[in-house]
């Protein structure tokens, strides 16, 4: 092997390259969001996948026994929906029906074995998510999503829609703001339901119903079974014999409880989460692979894991997998199915053999093999923040077999800050890291106070404190390493995605650390934010900032686009011009304002993409061009040249 050779940290040259991971991977930049959603219907196991290489489009592909992959949704049908705009659980499966929404159309299809899909809703006004199917009265009941007032705030209800087709469904429980998972008990009699109101979103409180279906379809007599303005309730599922099980944060951690003949028992008592934020539909962390056995996923300290759940002896015996992310648990007798990865893996649907013990990959979400030699591995790393307080992150460093840095050199630092902001990050194999750790750039990727994974207590840091204790972190962050002489504390970088964005940009104008900042659909005034958003989030500012308009000048105060002129730092902005959650005006005045201040500024809008990018070229464009950016403001030349941008100012 020859010996490596100097160059600059940041210019080196790599194997992981912009168009290898939009056009050879399925799926967005985050695993939850872009394959999963398994669903077993006999022995047949379905998911569904994203597909960049498509536009985006996303694709039911059907794992048959023996094998066989096959692709569920013809073209040009997309299987998504927008119902909260950020969609999840879009299809259903029984004996080999597969029922879907259809993102462009915004109707309901049924697709029969062999043949094409056809619609069975005609409204486009109305959208539909988190299917359950009722064989009893051959219907769907979901949540439907009805946006045909203009002027209206959207009105969401649970709905039933004929398995045979119907015009907009009819409505099955109604008057609250909010409604998700409807389940049907085994014998068809009873129906739950979560539902919450304003200003709460599902993961600060909300509620778990259970209620009498009646034989015309209709629900009778309801009651509360737990959940409140101040307990999260997350995914509640039946047994088959009868039993209705839930996760419930009431302790502190997202810990599994069930519900019998009127009685709340919980089943296991640990520091641990078995659940998260719910910001799509169609999330299944837990399954029952017999009345007596759950299969269930839980985090610690940034690190998912198995276990298997007596559910006489409330026993949880830990189950060994090399993976570190695991979600969209579905589960059979002596087998389990989910999504995982793992530093080394990527996002793949996995089957485990709970007899053998034994694990076969059925898909992954690339087929590109990278050389283990260009991979930097994280390291959970913890750190002192405001307060007397600690914060969690994990710290890449730079790798690359081929290239070393000079000896009087550190290496430019990349602080990412994730969305949410309740969200957390994730540690399965992810291209977009190493893209820039095997060019010579480090990482840190910080679950900051506010994050998901470390109890209700660590994320309620955030209450009232958005744009603080975010930011805060990420800068506590990026200290601590420049502090261990891991980076050099002239080159630090911060870059995010919505949530994220908003970090990045608070971060350039109310502290003096960050050298140049990337930012992805961020919000620049928040009032307007909270003016302009959907239902959905209409109100989420109300607990992490405070009321509207009441608080307007907490709003003010923490708003990028009036301190613009504190920013002194590079900036690169990228905004898809359909984006319903931050539009595009966020973007372009705080662009505007920093090229009045002549500030070094590029903008790089996506025609088409909405809040995440999903279409390769607009993936690759994005790392490419951020590449670039930051070899020009922080003084390296690529070994390995992408297309120029336009910098203005610099």
């Amino acid at each position: 092997m020859s010996a490596a050779k100097k160059a600059p940290f940041g210019s080196w040259k790599s194997p992981i390259t912009s168009e290898l991971i939009a056009t050879r991977t399925i799926g967005t930049l985050e695993p939850f969001f872009g394959l999963g959603e398994i669903a077993l219907d006999g022995e047949d196991i379905y998911w569904l996948e994203i597909r960049p290489a498509e536009g985006g489009r996303h694709v039911v592909v059907r794992y048959a026994a023996g094998g066989h992959k096959s692709e569920m949704t013809p073209l040009p049908f997309d299987a998504g929906n927008g119902v909260h705009e950020y969609g999840g659980g879009s299809f259903a499966v029984r004996d080999g029906i597969v029922y879907f929404s259809n993102f462009t159309d915004n109707l309901v299809y049924r697709q029969d074995p062999g043949r094409p899909p056809k619609a069975i809703t005609s409204n486009g006004d109305m959208r539909f998510a988190d299917f359950a199917i009722d064989d009893t009265r051959r219907r769907l009941i979901c949540v439907r999503e009805d946006h045909s007032v203009e002027g209206r705030e959207a009105v969401n209800t649970l709905a039933s829609i004929s398995l045979d087709g119907d015009d907009v469904g009819q409505v099955v429980v109604s008057g609250n703001d909010f409604y998700s998972s409807p389940r049907l008990s085994p014998d068809s009699s009873q129906l739950s339901w979560l539902t919450w109101s304003h200003p709460n979103m599902p993961f600060d409180g909300n509620e778990l119903w259970v209620g009498e279906l009646l034989p015309d379809g209709s629900v009778g007599e309801s009651h509360l079974v737990a959940g409140g303005a101040e307990e999260s309730i997350f995914q509640p599922e039946w047994s088959t014999d009868g039993t209705l099980y839930f996760v419930s944060d009431r302790s502190d951690w997202w810990n599994l409880y069930c519900w019998q003949n009127g009685q709340t028992e919980v089943l296991c008592v640990m520091e641990a989460e078995f659940g998260v934020p719910q910001w799509v539909f169609g999330l299944s962390l837990y399954a029952f692979e017999s009345p007596d056995r759950i299969v269930c996923a839980y985090t610690r300290e940034g690190t998912w894991h198995l276990g298997s759940l007596d559910t006489k002896g409330f026993h949880l015996e830990p189950v060994e997998t090399p993976y570190t992310d695991i979600w969209s648990v579905r589960a059979a007798p002596g087998h389990a199915i989910f999504a995982a990865g793992s530093p080394a893996d990527p996002a793949s649907i996995v089957q485990l053999d709970l007899r053998a013990n034994e694990l076969e990959v059925l898909h992954r979400s690339t087929d590109v093999n990278v050389n283990p030699a260009y991979v930097s591995f994280p390291d959970a790393i913890e750190f002192p923040t405001d307060h007397g307080l600690t914060a969690h992150a994990f710290y890449y460093p730079p790798k690359n077999p081929d290239y070393s840095g000079p000896a009087d050199e550190l290496p430019p630092l990349l602080v990412i800050s994730h969305g949410g902001p309740t969200s957390a990050t994730w540690t399965t194999l992810r291209l977009d890291i190493q893209y820039w750790t095997s060019r010579g750039i480090a990482v840190i990727d910080v679950n900051y106070g506010g994050s998901t994974g470390y109890g209700r207590a660590f994320r309620e840091r955030l209450k009232g404190q958005w744009c603080i204790v975010d930011v805060a972190d990420c800068t506590n962050g990026a200290l601590h390493l420049v502090k261990q002489g891991l980076a050099d504390g002239d080159r630090l970088g911060i870059r995010g995605g919505s949530a994220g964005g908003t970090c990045t940009l608070c971060a350039l104008a109310f502290h003096d650390i960050f050298a140049a900042g990337a930012s992805y659909y961020g919000d620049s005034n928040l009032a307007l934010s909270e003016e302009e958003t959907h239902k959905f989030e209409s109100r989420y500012f109300d607990s992490i900032i405070g009321p509207y308009p009441e608080r307007r000048d907490v709003y003010d105060q923490r708003s990028p686009i009036y301190s613009a002129h504190c920013i002194k730092s590079p900036v690169i902005f990228f905004q898809g011009l359909e984006d319903e959650v931050v539009r595009p005006n966020q973007t372009e005045l705080m662009v505007q304002a920093l090229r009045d201040n002549k500030v070094p500024v590029a903008y790089i809008p996506f025609e088409g993409e909405g809040h995440g990018f999903k279409r390769a070229e607009n993936i690759q464009c994005s790392l490419d061009a951020e590449l670039y950016f930051y070899s020009k403001v922080f003084s390296f030349e690529l070994l390995d040249p992408v297309k120029p941008i336009t910098i203005e100012n610099l």
